[in-house]
């Protein structure tokens, strides 16, 4: 494999795509070694036909504010591999999406819900809509007009897209009622939905507390846990709410919080009613965290700077990608982290990274890291196949399995010859084996 040939020739395709490209290259980099031990991938040209979309569609959402005046926002999905099931991915509503992201989140989509052991193949979608001062009916109108579009090419056995960045209950039941009422059907197509109509336990916190377990799971091979640790979080939004409950219930202390506006340090810990706030910032649509430091007055707000130079133990980015630079990840390896586990997708830059790895830490990517939410929609796919529900600790048990069985395919494939296991590679090995073969097996299509 030409990793340098082969990104020189996706760039001149896909010129300014920084995202994208950033995805592509931390994949091929990892997997360069078992790729040139199976030449059945090099003859079935699995690199080419892995890293292009099956498919992107494009289209215009017109929609009319409280005031009567007409909007235009852009519309994206992107299907990416469905070597091992239907299309599965997010829906991002955001005034910064545009293609690259999408066909970046698309990229590490493919990845991770392979690591799931869920047949899952890999997509994602959304809009430059922002959702932020919105009022729900022109949020309700928003959604209508993209479902109108994005209906004819998904399906619970085609595509079943969930929610992301901007993308909660409330937008998931205005697109599945306009889905329902075009469709004229009742089936598992979007994930997320709410617990009255088809919806299960635990989605809202999956993501956040799958980024627990599997940190927790890191922890223990330094015979270390979450008892009396430290954490830093970054974002305020779902994942972030999830992994603060869940950390908090091992055992740990939660000092912080972030949005746009810089972050939220509170030295008595993020607990209790602290976490219940979470959900209210969220829900105002002013995507600040500020206020929170009015609610509660013995907090600091740090206005424009990231949460990593708090001291901690254990670092859990949140928020969004590359939101994580060389000079934080300096700070916490300074400050004696143990443990970095990215609940966003890609939060940790390049250099970032090298860091953590040139230090020996324990460090794991979104992809693995991150992938409870993505399998908790996939057993929300399965509850919904078989017209049925399950109890809020079957979910949780289902869901602490699939991520003990992420971290075991990463130390799997990831370990080193000093033992020092490079989760980055491990996963990225993981999850691509079981696509290429698969792919391999179907033949080319």
């Amino acid at each position: 494999m030409n990793i340098e040939k082969i990104m020189h020739n996706l760039e001149k395709k896909n010129p300014g795509e920084v995202e994208y490209l950033q995805a592509v290259r931390e994949v091929l980099e990892s997997i360069e070694d078992i790729y040139n031990e199976n030449p059945q991938f090099e003859s079935g040209n699995i690199i080419d036909r892995i890293i292009d979309p099956d498919r992107i569609f494009t289209f215009k959402i017109s929609w009319v504010d409280d005031n009567g005046k007409v909007h235009v926002n852009r519309g994206y999905r992107v299907q990416f591999n469905n070597a091992i099931g239907p299309y599965k991915g997010g829906l991002r509503f955001h005034p910064s999406v545009n293609l690259s992201i999408l066909k970046f989140l698309g990229f590490e989509q493919i990845f991770k819900n392979s690591l799931t052991t869920l047949p899952m193949g890999g997509a994602k979608g959304g809009s430059d809509f922002d959702p932020k001062g919105k009022s729900n009916g022109e949020i309700m109108r928003f959604c209508q007009g993209f479902m109108m579009e994005l209906w004819k090419i998904i399906g619970p056995e085609t595509d079943v897209p969930a929610g992301d960045i901007g993308v909660g209950g409330r937008e998931i039941g205005f697109l599945y009622g306009m889905y329902k009422k075009l469709a004229r059907e009742n089936s598992g197509v979007l994930t997320g939905k709410g617990l009255n109509w088809g919806g299960s336990l635990i989605r809202p916190e999956a993501t956040g507390f799958g980024t627990v377990y599997f940190a927790d799971e890191m922890l223990k091979t330094k015979g270390e846990s979450f008892a009396g640790k430290i954490v830093a979080l970054s974002g305020f939004g779902n994942v972030a709410w999830g992994a603060a409950i869940k950390a908090t219930e091992l055992g740990a202390k939660v000092v912080t919080i972030s949005g746009p506006d810089g972050f939220v340090f509170d030295p008595d810990g993020i607990s209790g009613e602290k976490i219940d706030y979470l959900l209210e910032l969220r829900a105002s649509n002013q995507d600040i965290v500020k206020p929170y430091t009015y609610e509660f007055p013995s907090a600091q707000f740090h206005q424009g700077k990231h949460p990593w130079e708090v001291k901690c133990d254990i670092a859990l980015p949140c928020a969004t990608q590359n939101e994580l630079n060389k000079e934080d990840a300096q700070h916490l390896v300074n400050n004696g982290v143990l443990c970095v586990a990215e609940g966003a997708n890609m939060p940790s830059t390049p250099e970032a990274v090298e860091v953590f790895l040139d230090h020996k830490i324990l460090f794991a990517p979104g992809k693995a890291v991150n992938a409870g939410g993505v399998a908790t929609s996939g057993l929300e796919m399965s509850q919904n196949s078989m017209k049925l529900s399950w109890p809020m600790s079957e979910v949780d048990t289902r869901l602490h399995q699939i991520m003990c069985s992420i971290h075991e395919q990463c130390v799997k494939h990831g370990t080193d010859a000093n033992g020092y296991v490079d989760y980055v590679k491990g996963a990225n090995i993981a999850g691509f084996l079981k696509v290429a073969n698969a792919m391999l097996d179907q033949g080319v299509v």
